[in-house]
């Protein structure tokens, strides 16, 4: 006969229901957490892993452009920085260069505003500010020197976001695919009455350091997207270039 005798307790119907509550918020918080935190993982896997890290640039190795002194982004660069700088601010990028008010003048004209398309990205006709600063009210043509025909490099920056609040018609969001571009991707650019086909031809990562992306190039006309990665963050630079195939 046994010395001892066990009764398995039996929880009340409400501990009965706490309990499956907590286990349904631990669920829902762990899922949360991985749709919040899964774009940038992902991306960082693919970058450090598949994707182009050199800087193709036509400036010698040996040269110093105009732009080296700018080679400080604001606050701290490093990814666990608390710094809470306002990224939708286009000087924020590279603070050592003060966005020009100048607009160049083509044909006895200064045009201040344009359109820029990418149908793989279901971009149709943004808004591209010309020396502008709000990245919330378009893209911004960054620095400008010249427009769009014309030889030279165009640096167009447009804000991103994590893939789950993307939306075309929101430029806090527009960048935000620019890393699914592929080499021979069309983009086109309305400027004062013709239309411009650009083909990509490059894209890769920089650190923020690395703005010989923002240089000159005068054998051709070129342009250049810049947006920040991994999604939903500002530690690195995604960037698109291309090139003009037909006017």
């Amino acid at each position: 006969m046994p010395l001892y005798h066990y009764v398995k307790t039996k929880y009340s119907r409400k501990k009965a229901i706490v309990g499956i509550i907590s286990y349904i918020s631990l669920t829902i918080g762990t899922l949360f957490l991985f749709w919040s935190f899964y774009p940038i993982i992902s991306f960082e896997i693919y970058s450090r892993f598949f994707s182009e890290k050199t800087l193709f640039t036509a400036i010698a190795a040996n040269q110093t452009t105009a732009l080296t002194t700018a080679a400080t982004l604001k606050g701290n660069s490093n990814i666990f920085s608390t710094n809470l700088s306002d990224y939708t601010k286009a000087g924020i990028w590279f603070p050592s260069i003060h966005q020009t008010t100048e607009i160049p003048v083509k044909a006895g004209k200064s045009i201040k505003e344009y359109s820029l398309s990418i149908p793989k990205l279901n971009i149709t006709n943004a808004r591209v500010i010309v020396g502008g600063e709000d990245l919330k009210k378009g893209l911004v043509h960054y620095l400008p020197r010249c427009f769009p025909g014309d030889p030279c490099n165009i640096a167009i920056f447009g804000h991103s976001s994590l893939p789950q609040l993307y939306d075309p018609k929101n430029y806090t969001t527009t960048f935000t695919y620019l890393p699914s571009l592929k080499k021979g991707d069309k983009i086109y650019v309305d400027f004062d009455g013709a239309k411009y086909e650009y083909d990509i031809s490059d894209a890769f990562i920089v650190t923020p350091e690395e703005v010989s992306i923002l240089d000159e190039m005068y054998d051709d006309s070129y342009l250049t997207l810049v947006t920040c990665v991994p999604p939903g963050t500002a530690w690195s630079r995604y960037v698109v270039r291309a090139k003009i195939v037909k006017v």
